[in-house]
């Protein structure tokens, strides 16, 4: 596990990669790292990772890949790039980095993005042919074939519609919005293999305790099932087993803190409480 950058009383440009086999730490270099920053992103190539975008007072539009055989930096071009902003999202297709949405220092959100490629060092430019309206701190996974992002921050709202991305073609699909979960932030989002499961999240007031499963075969939504959920939440973590989706921790109503453990089956629509 790698971890890099955040915020300590001042803005970090440091890290350190964990060992979870000798539960040991080893430092991430400092030599060539990119500036120091908060609300970037990152992801792994397979060999790489890769930290893009995000702010440190200023928006930044600039990255770098980190290999950690080496333990050493790579610049990612700046060149084509996205404009500068935070609170977009990243996925890895396999062989591009795709940076979508996010917010400028005008707080206005944007509805374009690029695809990076740490082969040739460059960038394409995502269609906006189609593309969702503008959005931020919205949720996005890859299918193996598209990025579905969902949700989010509008302009002027709370959104609970998306767009379906193929990055071979440059173009996008609506995600349709019959049956989809209440607009919403803050809520977590996996990948099944065939669908994807949207749960819990704030909007407009209200903590959720709810959510979807969003099939894009047939571009419909089914209900999560509602039998032992657990408490409505936000800004909690949730990972994908291969049969389960584990929700863990969060913010509820009023400022409460979680620190139980849910594993929610979708092919069992049944929540299994893990103790704390």
């Amino acid at each position: 596990m790698v971890v890099w950058g955040g915020y300590a009383g001042g803005y970090l440009n440091d890290g350190g990669r964990y060992n979870p086999a000798s539960n040991s730490w080893t430092a991430v270099t400092t030599t060539n790292v990119p500036a120091a920053r908060i609300n970037h992103t990152a992801v792994w190539t397979g060999t790489e990772m890769v930290v893009w975008g995000g702010d440190n007072g200023n928006l930044l539009n600039d990255g770098g890949r980190y290999n950690p055989s080496t333990n050493s930096w790579t610049a990612v071009a700046t060149t084509g790039a996205p404009a500068a902003r935070s609170y977009h999202t990243a996925i890895w297709t396999g062989n591009q980095m795709v940076v979508w949405g996010g917010i400028n220092a005008s707080f206005i959100a944007f509805s374009d993005g690029g695809l990076y490629n740490p082969s040739s060092n460059s960038w394409t430019a995502v269609t906006s042919s189609g593309a969702p309206t503008a959005r931020y701190r919205h949720t996005a996974v890859w299918t193996g074939t598209e990025m579905i992002v969902w949700g989010g921050n509008g302009n002027s709202n709370v959104i609970n519609d998306g767009g379906r991305y193929n990055a071979s073609s440059n173009s996008w699909t609506a995600v349709t919005t019959v049956g989809a979960p209440t607009a919403r932030v803050l809520n977590s989002t996996v990948w099944t293999g065939g669908e994807m499961i949207i749960w819990g999240g704030s909007g407009n007031g209200n903590v959720f305790d709810d959510g979807g499963r969003y099939n894009p075969s047939s571009n419909s939504w089914t209900p999560v099932s509602s039998t032992a959920t657990p408490a409505a939440r936000y800004g909690h973590t949730a990972v994908w087993t291969g049969t389960e989706m584990v929700v863990w921790g969060g913010s509820g109503s009023g400022g409460i803190l979680f620190n139980d453990t849910f594993s929610y089956a979708p092919f069992l629509t049944l929540y299994i409480y893990q103790r704390p």
